[in-house]
């Protein structure tokens, strides 16, 4: 069973302690930038541990950019010994169902590095699609939700 759960104090360490393999570096910041981020940004991003079974696998969070009023997937990661299990894909649909359940959203925004061909390949597969925007130099995709063109 894969779960988002809070980052509290008695689990912060343990998500700090998550790491991506290293040919996936260049593409997710590491986890104590990512919570640093939440933290400054507190009224606009919303981190979750990301659990199967009872077992921190992974970490995503999701935010609200204000100027572009959009709802995102900020970071999502799974620990390199969790990988290709299904763990990524099951929380990035948890994440939208969060989004949708408090926001009432019916598009979610990501971004990936062009160079990212898994992450490409995830976010297509839960039907994301290109926007044909850049920004910072990563590939802006879109997800419609219930009704949206």
């Amino acid at each position: 069973m894969i779960e988002l759960r809070n980052i509290t104090e008695d689990n912060y360490r343990e998500c700090l302690d998550l790491k991506v393999s290293e040919s996936q570096k260049d593409f997710v910041a590491p986890n104590r930038h990512s919570l640093a981020q939440a933290w400054v940004f507190y009224d606009s991003a919303y981190p979750f541990a990301i659990y199967a079974d009872d077992i921190m696998v992974g970490f995503i969070m999701l935010g609200y950019i204000k100027e572009e009023k959009q709802y995102t997937v900020w970071r999502l990661m799974i620990d390199e010994k969790f990988q290709k299990k299904g763990y990524g894909k099951a929380a990035l649909y948890l994440g939208i169902e969060y989004l949708q359940k408090e926001f009432g959203i019916n598009e979610v925004y990501l971004s990936y590095a062009p160079e990212n061909a898994v992450g490409e390949a995830l976010y297509e597969s839960a039907g994301f699609k290109k926007t044909g925007e850049i920004e910072d130099g990563e590939i802006i995709m879109r997800l419609a939700l219930s009704g949206a063109e």
